[in-house]
C-alpha cells in the first residue's frame, strides 16, 4: 500500500490537471436582461429567441478551441442586474438611462466592479417610451388632476424620472403633492388595476399594453419633455478584459438582433409576444419600422449628452454619488464592427388586418380612417402618429379633432388644447372620426 500510494497520489494529481484545464476551457458569460421591456430586445428577448449569441460564440469556439457558455437571466428592472453585476454575477446586462447611469455610480466604487456603457438598443429621442396612464374609468384630464393621489412608479427608473419631470413642470411638488409609491412594473400594473393606486408612471411595453387591454388610458406622453429617452447595453471591465473576443461576438450578435428586428419587423414582433406574453399588437407599436422605438445600436453624442442631463436629477433621489461618465462610455468595442446605417420609413398611420402578415401604410390620418371604414375588414390594430408630438398610437385609443381635417392625439388634454387655439375645431370619439373621414 505504501508502495501504491505515490502512484495513486501522481494519478489524482493528474487527473486533478485535467479537469482543471478542461474548466478553464470553458468560459461562461451570464447576460443580465429584461425580456418585457421591449426596447431591448435586440439584447435581450429577440437576441435568445434568434439563438444569434450562442451561434457567434459557437464560431467563435471553433476559432479558440475554447468552449463558450451562455446563461441568461431574466429582470423586470435594471436595478437588480446592476446589483448583480457588482457582486460579480452578470457579465453583460441591458437597462435604460438612468439605470446605466446607476450602474455606472455604484459599479465606480468598486475597482474591480467598474463597467462599461458598450452600446445603445433602443431610442426615443423625444422620450415617448416613457408614459403615465390612470384607469380607464379615471376623471383625472391632466397631471394636476393627480395632487394628492398615489402614482406607482419604479424609483430610480426612467419611467419614475420622467413622472418626476412631468409633475414638476405642471406645477406639483412630487414630494409633498403626490404619494409616489416604488414599485415594479407587473405590481404597479396590478395595483392600477386594483385600484390601490391611482397613476402609473412606467416605461415600455407597460403603459401600451394598459392601454390597449382597455384598462387604462393614457394621460402623459414622455414625448411632451423633448428629451431622448433610451436603453443600453454595460459590460464588467474585468470581464471584457479577460474576454474581449466573447463581448465583441456578443456585440456582433446583437447585430444581427438588430438586423433581423429591421428587415422583419411582423416576425420579431410575434417572436417577442410568444416569449414575453405581451400582446403582438402591443410589441408592434414600438418596435415596428415606424413604432415608438428607433433600434441603432451606436452610441450617439445626442443619447450622451441626455444621460449627462440626466445626472443631476438622480443626484436629487440619491441614485449616484461620484460618476465619471467619461470613463463608464466605452465605444471602442462596437467600433470595430460594421454597423449598418438606420433607415426608418415614414407612414402616417398603418393598419393591421386580421388574419394579414403585413400592415397597410396610410398616407395621412384621413386616409388610415377611410381604410378602416370601407375595408369591411376585422382590425387587429390600427395605429396612427400624434399630431403634435409624433408619437405613434393606438387609432382607438387616441382623441380626435375634427376642423380642416382629422387630427389625433394620444392625450385627452393635447386634443383639447389644440381645438381651443382652432376656433371652429371640436373633439371627437373615434367612431365619430371614422364616419367624418
Amino acid at each position: 500500500m505504501r508502495r501504491a500510494w505515490p502512484a495513486l497520489l501522481l494519478a489524482f494529481l493528474t487527473a486533478c490537471s485535467v479537469a482543471s484545464g478542461a474548466t478553464s476551457n470553458v468560459v461562461t458569460l451570464v447576460v443580465g436582461y429584461q425580456s418585457k421591456t421591449i426596447n431591448t430586445v435586440t439584447a435581450g428577448t429577440l437576441l435568445r429567441a434568434q439563438g444569434y449569441l450562442e451561434q457567434r460564440l459557437s464560431a467563435l469556439g471553433q476559432r479558440t478551441g475554447r468552449t463558450y457558455r451562455v446563461e441568461w437571466q431574466d429582470y423586470s428592472t435594471g436595478a437588480p442586474i446592476t446589483a448583480q453585476m457588482v457582486a460579480g454575477k452578470i457579465d453583460i446586462g441591458s437597462m435604460g438611462d438612468f439605470p446605466l447611469l446607476i450602474n455606472a455610480s455604484r459599479t465606480q466604487e468598486f475597482g474591480d466592479g467598474r463597467t462599461s456603457l458598450i452600446s445603445a438598443t433602443g431610442y426615443n429621442l423625444r422620450g415617448a417610451l416613457n408614459m403615465v396612464v390612470v384607469p380607464a374609468g379615471s376623471s383625472a384630464g391632466t397631471l394636476a388632476d393627480l395632487r394628492g393621489k398615489r402614482i406607482s412608479a419604479s424609483i430610480g427608473s426612467a419611467g419614475h424620472g420622467t413622472t418626476v419631470r412631468a409633475l414638476s413642470a405642471a406645477g406639483i411638488d412630487p414630494d409633498s403633492d403626490v404619494q409616489i409609491i416604488n414599485q415594479d412594473p407587473a405590481v404597479g400594473a396590478s395595483a392600477l388595476r386594483a385600484g390601490a393606486v391611482d397613476a402609473l408612471g412606467q416605461f415600455v411595453a407597460w403603459p401600451g399594453q394598459l392601454v390597449f387591454a382597455g384598462r387604462a388610458r393614457l394621460l402623459y406622453d414622455g414625448a411632451a419633455l423633448n428629451l431622448p429617452t433610451w436603453h443600453g447595453v454595460v459590460v464588467r471591465q474585468k470581464y471584457a478584459a479577460a474576454n474581449p473576443d466573447a463581448v465583441q461576438a456578443f456585440l456582433q450578435a446583437q447585430l444581427d438582433a438588430t438586423a433581423f428586428l429591421n428587415a422583419h419587423p411582423m416576425e420579431a414582433a410575434q417572436k417577442v409576444a410568444a416569449a414575453t406574453g405581451l400582446a403582438p399588437e402591443v410589441v408592434y407599436l414600438y418596435n415596428g419600422p415606424d413604432g415608438l422605438v428607433t433600434f441603432d445600436p451606436t452610441l450617439r453624442p445626442d443619447l450622451i449628452s441626455a444621460l449627462q442631463k440626466d445626472i443631476p436629477f438622480l443626484r436629487s433621489i440619491g441614485g449616484v454619488k461620484g460618476l465619471d461618465l467619461s470613463s463608464f462610455v466605452d465605444p471602442g468595442p462596437l467600433s470595430r464592427l460594421s454597423v449598418p446605417a438606420v433607415h426608418r420609413p415614414s407612414n402616417a398611420g398603418e393598419v393591421w388586418f386580421a388574419g394579414a402578415s403585413s400592415t397597410v401604410a396610410a398616407s395621412s390620418p384621413d386616409a388610415l380612417l377611410r381604410l378602416i371604414r370601407d375595408s369591411g375588414k376585422q382590425v387587429r390594430a390600427a395605429y396612427v402618429d400624434d399630431t403634435d408630438t409624433g408619437t405613434r398610437w393606438f387609432a382607438d385609443k387616441s382623441y380626435w379633432v375634427s376642423g380642416n381635417g382629422l387630427h389625433p392625439f394620444d392625450t385627452e388634454s393635447e386634443a383639447r388644447a389644440y381645438a381651443t387655439a382652432h376656433p371652429g375645431s371640436r373633439v371627437v370619439d373615434y367612431p365619430t372620426a371614422l364616419r367624418l373621414a
